[in-house]
């Protein structure tokens, strides 16, 4: 049996005990937890909740508005007249119900307007949250799974060496090779040591990323399946991602609704110079207790009162036209921000399409490269024993097995996210694309 059998079954070992921990829990139940427990979601959904208000809040300026309005007043009187004084009392009340119906406020009817765009503009950043949501939580959980593979492939790496500065000391006891081999292997080790504090360090800060996303230790993720084969983007072409990333991204739905909030602010701001119209009906009821001077008895009155209020804008110091050349200059700031918008979709999609096409072709050849290069080490390791081949040769080949391999696992979990990407960028990320890529971890 050639000695590379040893170092490939430790380097299975390794990962066999990180691709099958007992109750480890998968992507989908890590979402879950996320939608529950992350702060950034939390505030999103409250953000949704308070701008659905906005509706009720434009609409209130459309229907009639009641005030009920009332005092009560004690009056205490002291009269003196020559030598004769008296005192007296008296107490009045009363109550005015004022009903008002906005017949034409057109500044009232662009804040309605308003409202229902800045509801459907909260439903949009929501949704945008909601897609986020998923990427995260599928980088976090990837992340965290690429850093055990850096962890497990340097602890393989380690055992791998320690066999082969074991092989090069008994060799130069026995005189078939020099100390040089000793000392490269020990070498070797030593800087597999370092590179395992390292891994080590990064696995703990990528489950330190997942635990503020759920808010709690993650404890062990199911690990994806050995061989799975990756799907290229459906459609298949370019254009047509960047296309519905310019038209359908939430983002630039969102600057669409800004833009239009914008202009109806512009509109808001010109109705300042037109004429209002309201409808008011008013009750009045008056209670004046006696005596006093002027009112000898007592007075009860009730009034009713049914017209047109107008009022016409003549001047205001040129405040609304400041106002209006104010709202203009932000709405092209709007219009600009909405361009940027499409752009950033745009580059996003092309971006996440071209880490998806480029990822596969990566992994396919890193596929080949890792059957080449197990190929690689076990000649290595049968030329040293034969003496055609010398230490260095062998950990060289140990060294760019384990890289290909680590290369494979980030190539693999990179092409999954920008597919995620890829998907968001087009406002076409669902849960069950989520679903679909816990189809490919083992249970």
């Amino acid at each position: 049996m050639p000695k590379s059998f040893p170092a490939l079954l430790a380097f299975g070992g390794v990962m066999a005990i990180c691709a099958a921990p007992s109750h480890a829990i998968n992507l989908l139940q890590v979402y879950q937890e996320a939608l529950a427990n992350d702060p950034v979601y939390t505030s999103a959904r409250y953000t949704l909740s308070a701008g659905e208000e906005r509706s009720t809040q434009g609409r209130a300026g459309l229907v009639p508005a009641v005030g009920l309005a009332g005092n009560y007043t004690r009056n205490s009187t002291a009269f003196n007249i020559g030598p004769q004084s008296s005192n007296s009392s008296s107490v009045s009340s009363g109550y005015t119900l004022t009903l008002t119906q906005p017949l034409l406020r057109w500044a009232n009817w662009e804040t309605y307007q308003q409202g229902k765009l800045s509801v459907a503009s909260s439903e949009a950043q929501f949704a945008q949250a909601q897609q986020d949501l998923i990427v995260r939580v599928a980088q976090a959980y990837f992340d965290v799974l690429a850093a055990q593979d850096a962890l497990s492939t340097v602890q393989a790496q380690m055992t791998a060496i320690t066999e082969q500065l074991a092989s090069a000391k008994r060799n130069f006891e026995v005189g078939t090779a020099t100390i040089t081999d000793t000392h490269e292997a020990q070498a070797r080790y030593d800087l597999a040591v370092a590179q395992q504090a390292a891994a080590n360090n990064d696995v703990e800060i990528r489950r330190s990323a997942l635990q503020q996303i759920i808010g709690r230790p993650a404890g062990d993720l199911s690990p994806l399946r050995p061989g799975i084969k990756l799907a290229a983007p459906e459609p298949a072409q370019m254009d047509l991602w960047v296309t519905n990333a310019e038209t359908q991204n939430y983002g630039v739905i969102g600057q669409q609704l800004a833009l239009e909030i914008a202009q109806r602010e512009i509109k808001r701001n010109q109705a300042a110079h037109t004429p209002t119209v309201d409808l008011v009906a008013t009750r009045s009821h008056l209670n004046q207790g006696a005596p006093s001077l002027t009112i000898p008895t007592a007075v009860v009155a009730d009034a009713n009162a049914v017209g047109i209020q107008w009022n016409i804008p003549i001047f205001s110091g040129f405040a609304v036209t400041s106002r209006v050349r104010e709202s203009v200059a932000l709405a092209e700031r709007t219009r600009s921000d909405l361009e940027n918008a499409r752009r950033t979709a745009a580059q996003n999609a092309r971006q996440s399409f071209l880490g998806v096409s480029n990822g596969l072709a990566q992994v396919r050849a890193l596929e080949a490269a890792e059957l080449s290069s197990q190929s690689s080490l076990e000649s290595n390791q049968l030329g040293y024993q034969v003496g055609v081949r010398i230490n260095i040769d062998v950990l060289n080949a140990q060294q760019q097995l384990f890289s290909t391999r680590r290369d494979l696992s980030k190539a693999r979990y990179d092409t999954l996210i920008n597919g995620l990407r890829l998907k968001s960028a087009a406002s076409l990320l669902k849960e069950d694309d989520l679903a679909q890529l816990n189809g490919m971890l083992r249970p």
